[in-house]
């Protein structure tokens, strides 16, 4: 498996999320449940899934079966890739010995409270951590996304605008990121926020492959998805239902966008997303047996 190429990218990229749907769920999901969940998911056509994680179990335990849901995993049938989410060089070192992983996730924040909460460890160590993922992954012929967290505020008091933004951006990209997705973590984006923050970036890192991974209250799921699109995101990540949450950033958790939402404006917009709408039903149904 080769690196993916992000360069002139047209077509829309659904991310699809149960792993970030999960992790912060106080209930133990079985993994063979968690496998045949993420199973359907693999025939609903999705560009990747966000599967799974290699990080400490006792930072998210819910993740700990990585290994062996990646195990029971039908990927012969599929064109969805998988991506896994790393913390730290370990991790990072145990998910590029699996073939069957394309994309390694990483979440880099730009605020030095949200990075040592989420990864123990400083802005300026994190980013050694990528330079050192950026190396593996093309040793390893996969591909690094780059979550640029808080890339729409946080709520700890540390400095941010657009500015830190774009520093960030630039420095990650001269590094050799490839793939970023602008992270909001505890949904504190707005259309308005969306709107100014992501035209400017799409446009100067044009060889850049540029997405959202955004948080919301039901209510104001559409308007977020469409002020992304009208930005000129084509990458988006989502959970079914609206799932999820980071458990590191705050008890409250803040869900993810809503798939049957970012489908259902995309359809309306025209765009073709090649889903299989029967296994996408199926998996919906499934979300009963894990999020009780």
């Amino acid at each position: 498996m080769t690196p993916i190429k992000t360069e002139n990218y047209n077509s829309i990229k659904l991310i699809e999320c149960p792993r970030d749907a999960m992790q912060g769920l106080h209930n133990w999901v079985p993994t063979q449940t968690k496998a045949e969940y993420i199973n359907l998911l693999l025939k609903a056509g999705f560009d990747t899934l966000d599967f799974g994680s290699f990080v400490s179990p006792k930072a998210i335990p819910q993740m700990r079966d990585t290994r062996e849901v990646l195990e029971l995993l039908d990927l012969d049938n599929t064109q969805t890739k998988l991506l896994a989410i790393v913390a730290n060089l370990r991790g990072v070192e145990d998910a590029v010995q699996h073939p069957e992983i394309s994309y390694l996730g990483f979440p880099f924040s730009i605020s030095e409270t949200f990075q040592q909460r989420n990864t123990n460890s400083s802005i300026t160590q994190s980013l050694v951590t990528v330079e050192e993922m950026l190396n593996l992954c093309h040793k390893h012929h996969k591909t690094a996304v780059v979550y640029l967290s808080m890339g729409f505020g946080n709520p700890y008091g540390d400095e941010w605008n657009i500015e830190i933004v774009e520093k960030w951006t630039d420095i990650l990209v001269s590094k050799g990121a490839q793939i970023l997705s602008l992270a909001d973590t505890v949904g504190v984006s707005t259309p308005e926020k969306i709107t100014h923050i992501l035209p400017p970036l799409i446009k100067r890192f044009d060889r850049t492959e540029i997405g959202v991974h955004l948080h919301s209250t039901p209510q104001t799921r559409i308007e977020k998805i469409n002020a992304a699109y009208m930005a000129g995101c084509k990458r988006f990540d989502s959970a079914l239902k609206g799932y999820g949450g980071c458990p590191m950033a705050k008890d409250d958790l803040t869900g993810n966008i809503a798939t049957e939402d970012v489908i259902y404006y995309l359809e309306e917009k025209k765009e073709v997303l090649q889903l299989d709408h029967v296994y996408l039903s199926k998996a919906i149904a499934f979300t009963g047996q894990i999020f009780m």
